[in-house]
């Protein structure tokens, strides 16, 4: 059943429930995301907050159904999670109760706009890590635009916001040895952490990349 269609800066967004019942988002009719799998999501969070000793200010590009900030929160040590969604729908879905909401609490703030150019605005060595969900890694685009979020060029400027000791955490659903060398650039080395997911009654596996500062 759909909940909510809208047209976004990138294309058509869609909200609905599957007949499974699960909450479903997707966009320009490929699927994003969904409630029923989201230990990917929880993982990127954790892995940040494990490599970071002090995560009071964090970045997070993507807003999605909120599982990640909503594992960030949970860890009583941060004091500010800042949210860049580039569709306002999105967050407006959000804010109505149509998405169960992460935005009532106190720490969260959102930009709509460009991760990147969120990114970029942001002051040097200004948050303890930044994660990026943003499409479904280098090899899955939905927006061809974000390609670039996954070079050495954009994360070198993220390496450039961290705080000492912070880290950045990219999501991918699939396995990029590109993505994996451009982060290995910037950072000196690469941690890779698969996910295995049951995904619509089929198996995947999706993949978390870190480099730390």
């Amino acid at each position: 059943m759909e909940l909510a269609r809208a047209v976004g800066p990138r294309g058509e967004l869609v909200l609905r429930h599957r007949d499974d019942g699960a909450l479903e988002l997707r966009v320009n009719g490929v699927f994003v995301m969904d409630d029923r799998e989201t230990s990917s999501e929880e993982l990127l969070a954790s892995v940040a907050l494990e490599a970071v000793h002090h995560p009071d200010r964090v970045l997070v590009g993507g807003l999605g159904l909120g599982y990640t900030v909503r594992a960030l929160l949970a860890d009583s040590r941060l004091g500010q999670v800042i949210v860049a969604e580039i569709e306002p729908e999105l967050v407006a879905w959000m804010r109505s109760g149509l998405v169960p909401s992460i935005l009532d609490d106190p720490r969260v703030g959102v930009v709509v706009g460009d991760v990147r150019a969120v990114v970029t605005d942001l002051p040097q060595a200004s948050v303890d890590a930044i994660l990026l969900d943003v499409d479904n890694g280098p090899d899955f685009l939905v927006y061809n635009e974000n390609s670039a979020i996954y070079t050495s060029g954009f994360l070198a400027t993220c390496h450039t916001k961290l705080r000492a000791g912070g880290a950045l955490t990219v999501w991918s659903s699939s396995p990029s040895a590109e993505l994996e060398s451009a982060v290995t650039s910037v950072f000196g080395k690469c941690q890779v952490s698969p996910v295995p997911v049951r995904l619509q009654e089929r198996d995947e596996t999706y993949y978390v990349y870190q480099g730390s500062s």
